[in-house]
């Protein structure tokens, strides 16, 4: 038996990626990325970078892409969940605009893989989160893009989140919605793409 298992999305290249771990009374063992199974599955992209983030409930990091250095990305969760979305930018693609979403935890080990030329954002949905994801390419902060995290063309349905009574956006819970800035101003989509 394989210790991953590649499920294809909806999304042509958007692949979540089920990692099997081996348990005792002691814990647990797992490898998280191995090249070589990792092209059988049809994964071929050589990571160069690794990134780490903790964010607590309610922060909602994204939709983010690198305009001229596009990344692809491997991600998972190794404390708490989140809700990841990776949104289609490439051009000419029959899927353009459109989204994939997957709950990632500690619990369920399930890693998310986002080829280039996709927005990618995640909504915190346990009080604090770690999340972890190796890129193909370096962080170029002259080079960055966004998109609006609720743009009705895109249709993200974001889990535990609700309107309230002032307009905003909250948790289930009552816990605010956390954005930085810089993602309360992110144009639309068609805003942002004008081929």
């Amino acid at each position: 038996m394989s210790n991953f298992s590649f499920i294809k999305t909806a999304v042509e290249g958007v692949v979540i990626v089920e990692t099997r771990a081996f348990g005792d009374n002691r814990g647990y063992f797992m490898e998280t990325y191995h090249e070589k199974k990792f092209a059988e599955g049809g994964i071929t992209t050589k990571f160069i970078q690794d990134n780490q983030s903790k964010s607590t409930r309610g922060v909602l990091r994204g939709l983010h892409f690198q305009k001229n250095f596009p990344q692809a990305k491997l991600v998972r969760v190794i404390s708490g969940e989140v809700y990841d979305v990776a949104v289609d930018l490439r051009k000419g693609s029959p899927t353009f605009g459109k989204y994939v979403g997957a709950l990632l935890s500690a619990a369920n080990r399930r890693q998310f893989f986002i080829p280039k030329g996709f927005a990618h954002g995640f909504l915190v949905l346990s009080e604090e989160a770690e999340f972890v994801y190796k890129c193909d390419d370096f962080y170029h902060p002259e080079d960055e893009g966004g998109l609006m995290w609720n743009d009705p063309a895109v249709g993200i349905e974001w889990p535990e989140l609700v309107k309230n009574e002032n307009g905003g956006y909250q948790m289930i819970d009552g816990t605010p919605l956390n954005l930085s800035a810089k993602d309360m101003v992110q144009p639309s989509l068609e805003e942002a793409f004008t081929f």
